[in-house]
């Protein structure tokens, strides 16, 4: 029997609708005391003394970026297998991002890639979370330091992570996580912006509400500023989302272990690797296809049979954009372009079923079986 089952779904419950009912029977929608609150909250959560609530996760990284007084003829490294907000952040500034390749099975930036990249210009690292796996943090932060660079933490994906112990977002110069509706947690849009830098922390504030300074007047801005706000719905639903956090992930984790269990007798799939050390928080369920197999044809079959699925990602170094302003082109990064077109995403949310679950994989292997 056919069944219908979506890639993602946000996971609300009373709670949360009556958090945001709250809010909407307050006098406060927008710069009120929820907002601090879902700040106050996360900071304490990952341990950081800063965080700063924006309207997106690129908005976060992008305030970070101009923060760091990173502008034209500047250099960052970071990782072309990424949502291209990661490398568009410091195209915003005129920096130009330096890709390295990724880890064939973590898909994370190659850290032992890295110092053959770093010259002169070089200013900053810009590691992403990629799916929830965090990088190889001890070594980035070894190279950072080696040579006095800032690290810049695309976390968006990967809320509630550990390294060795440590949270992801807790080590760094600074970290942003992303609250988009297939996130582990959702805000509807939103992001946040974390560090233990007061400086930074105190121009990010800034320059998210249209670059007010602390004591400006509603019309006086010190410095050129966006309107990067998250309202108070918004944080609202982000209190109520990041008190289950623990729960979420816990969801999460047994529904990536459904999978792994059962797509393991499954040929021509290979399942996420996890490395040692890593929890994992994870944000897609996301496996790697056989070279030979016609992705394409998959994907639409599963389709047909009513299964949300999707490439994740394409590399930015070959979206059409970098491609005219950098003259990038294929093989440049061939570990990236082979993950990249053999990876497939999965129905994946917190309250996918077994029968579901059962129902993916084994339409799965009919497809394989067929083609």
């Amino acid at each position: 029997m056919k069944m219908e089952v979506p890639l993602s779904l946000p996971d609300i419950g009373d709670r949360e609708r009556e958090a945001v009912l709250d809010v909407l029977k307050s006098r406060w929608l927008s710069m009120g005391p929820v907002v601090t609150m879902f700040e106050k909250k996360i900071a304490e959560y990952v341990g950081v003394k800063y965080a700063i609530a924006v309207n997106s996760g690129t908005s976060g990284l992008h305030l970070v970026v101009r923060g760091l007084g990173l502008g034209e003829g500047d250099e960052v490294i970071t990782t072309p297998f990424s949502f291209v907000a990661s490398a568009n952040c410091l195209l915003f500034e005129r920096v130009r991002p330096v890709f390295v390749d990724i880890d064939p099975k973590t898909f994370n930036i190659n850290h032992n890639l890295i110092e053959q990249k770093i010259n002169q210009k070089t200013k900053g690292i810009l590691p992403v979370h990629v799916f929830g796996h965090p990088a190889d943090m001890d070594k980035i932060m070894a190279i950072a330091m080696q040579y006095g660079l800032p690290v810049i933490e695309d976390a968006c994906e990967a809320i509630g992570a550990r390294y060795n112990g440590k949270p992801v977002g807790s080590e760094s110069t600074a970290a942003v996580f992303a609250f988009y509706p297939n996130k582990q947690i959702t805000t509807g849009e939103g992001g946040i912006i974390l560090t233990n830098l007061k400086e930074l922390a105190d121009l990010c504030r800034s320059m998210r509400n249209q670059g007010r300074g602390e004591g400006d007047g509603w019309y006086d801005h010190t410095r050129l500023g966006y309107n990067y706000r998250m309202d108070e719905m918004s944080a609202a639903l982000g209190c109520a989302q990041l008190a289950r956090l623990t729960e979420i992930l816990d969801k999460r984790e047994r529904v990536a272990g459904a999978y792994t269990e059962r797509l393991r007798h499954v040929d021509g799939v290979t399942v996420p690797f996890v490395a040692p050390g890593v929890q994992m928080s994870w944000f897609v369920y996301v496996i790697r296809l056989d070279p030979g197999i016609d992705r394409n044809v998959v994907m639409r079959k599963l389709n047909d049979r009513g299964i949300g699925c999707r490439a994740y990602f394409q590399p930015i170094h070959l979206q059409p954009f970098y491609r005219k302003e950098f003259g990038y082109k294929p093989g440049d990064f061939p570990v990236t372009e082979a993950v990249a077109a053999t990876t497939l995403a999965l129905p994946f949310h917190n309250n996918l079923s077994e029968d579901e679950i059962d129902y993916v994989v084994s339409s799965l292997g009919e497809v394989l079986c067929k083609i």
